[in-house]
């Protein structure tokens, strides 16, 4: 094959792997010798930094994964001297700067969907075209982007089911075509010795290690296959077991699909063909369906960039008077810290504290809780998500916080509340999860545990809790507070 370009340079983002990466496939299909360069973007880290959260598992998780990544480079290159160059800084200046160092023609990315990337990717190209250099960029994170899946009037979807049916009557090659990398790993080029390519160090950045080698989330490209092969094992389960939070029923890959150390292609298609065999269909065909979610929320995001700045996707809900005295910020304190009184909310707060993961019916519940039992704007509560999660996403976290508030796209009706108890007891009805992340709690029958308030002084007094000092009253009547929130969204009616 002839080569368009002597010189590319692979600038890698939300795609850390070298298996089915698009831009990877096409700087090696059309230049002679391909670098590779990821940067710890000071832009995104330093924000991070203000706030304090020094011990973020994100940080942890993406340098562990470019450890990997780099020796995975190497295997695929012919002599195996090819290595990522890793960077801590600006991207927006480094990455011209890289690209004059090494003389490249070309600089190839995967396409970021996020108001401020776009922005950025904006800057970088002009940069480089004023170097007389090409940015080049690509479809990876998503199988449908942008405008692909559009209504038959030419409009953005807006409910998600109709989107569904519109992306799987797509669904044909090459959306979900294999990228392959292995036919032109002799491109992979060796980095010069004046280019320095050590993956700094957490520290160096001003981050700290983290719980994360003590959690069950294993990281780079052989967390990803290790996570995806158990699942596939599991996946026949999916459709019912996803909801049941002390189950291990979902794929744990969230955060590998948010940092692309495996392929949403690759996924996809192993969705499609489980979904052929009557034993696996019922939960491929669940999974394939949380997947579109993903590209739902891409292309909401891609239309509507003004939801990163906190606009309501449905503007009448901005009318909304949330609670804004000393006592909600007291309520919103509680929630943060799991102190609430409602133990399904305390314990998925406290996962999240401790572990940075969330099960997503919890991230329902206590979404709803927080709108609609303590009346306090959704916003505050999307910010703490974004702080907290290790597979934090704009979109879908956007998404998922006005679904729950029933401001967003294909929400639920403003008059539908979750009930904390009912929730609870239908979903961890044993109290398993409620027990494994409140131990004070443990020694509660079934029953008592979901509402602890409710139980007898002698129940209480035999497993040791005494409610106030051991675990906290409830802090809002629930019966009183979808009362409070019905009038709250009259404002909204219609």
């Amino acid at each position: 094959m002839t080569s368009t370009f002597d010189r590319g340079l692979v600038w890698f983002r939300r795609d850390l792997r070298v298996a089915d990466q698009a831009a990877l496939h096409h700087a090696l299909a059309s230049c002679r010798q391909v670098w590779a360069l990821f940067v710890f973007d000071t832009e995104i880290l330093d924000p991070l930094l203000a706030r304090g959260l020094v011990h973020d598992r994100r940080v942890e998780f993406i340098r562990a994964s470019l450890v990997e990544l780099s020796d995975a480079l190497g295997h695929a290159s012919v002599d195996g001297r090819a290595k990522l160059i890793v960077r801590h800084g600006l991207a927006r200046t480094i990455v011209p700067q890289i690209a004059e160092a090494l003389r490249v023609d070309a600089v190839f990315v995967n396409r970021d969907y996020e108001p401020g990337a776009v922005d950025r990717d904006r800057e970088v190209a002009a940069a480089l075209e004023a170097a007389g250099r090409a940015l080049h960029d690509f479809k990876d994170q998503a199988v449908f982007e942008k405008d692909e899946v559009l209504t038959k009037g030419r409009t953005p979807f807006t409910v998600f089911t109709p989107y569904k049916r519109a992306w799987l009557a797509r669904l044909a090659p090459p959306h979900v075509d294999p990228h392959p990398v292995e036919r032109h790993g002799d491109r992979l080029a060796a980095v010069p010795d004046a280019i320095d390519r050590a993956v700094p160090s957490l520290e160096a950045m001003g981050f700290a290690k983290t719980n994360l080698a003590d959690l069950d989330i294993p990281t780079g490209i052989s967390g990803a296959h290790r996570l995806f092969d158990d699942f596939v094992d599991r996946i026949a389960d999916y459709a019912e077991g996803r909801d049941h939070p002390a189950r291990r029923g979902t794929s744990r890959l969230s955060v590998h699909l948010r940092f692309g150390t495996i392929s949403i292609r690759a996924l996809a298609r192993c969705a499609l063909d489980l979904a052929r065999h009557a034993g696996h269909a019922k939960g491929a065909e669940t999974w394939l369906s949380e997947l579109i979610w993903r590209d739902f929320y891409f292309q909401i995001l891609h239309h509507r960039p003004d939801l990163a700045d906190g606009a309501a996707f449905k503007p009448r809900f901005d009318r909304i008077g949330w609670r804004s005295d000393a006592a909600g910020d007291e309520a919103f304190a509680a929630w943060c810290e799991g102190r609430t009184g409602y133990p399904l909310i305390d314990a998925a707060m406290a996962q999240i504290n401790g572990t940075g993961f969330m099960h997503n019916r919890l991230r329902m519940i206590t979404a709803s809780f927080l709108s609609k039992d303590l009346g306090l704007d959704w916003r505050r509560g999307e910010r703490y998500f974004a702080e907290r999660l290790n597979d934090f996403d704009l979109s879908a976290n956007n998404g998922g916080w006005q679904w729950a508030s029933s401001s967003g796209c294909d929400a639920q009706p403003w008059f539908r509340i979750f009930n904390p108890v009912a929730q609870s007891e239908r979903f961890d009805a044993d109290g398993a999860f409620i027990r494994r992340h409140l131990p004070a709690l443990a020694k509660l029958s079934n029953e008592a545990v979901h509402s602890p308030w409710l139980a007898s002084a002698t129940e209480l007094r035999k497993a040791g809790v005494e409610l106030g000092r051991d675990y906290p009253m409830p802090i809002v009547d629930h019966a009183s507070a979808r009362r409070a929130t019905l009038d709250r969204y009259a404002v909204v009616r219609g």
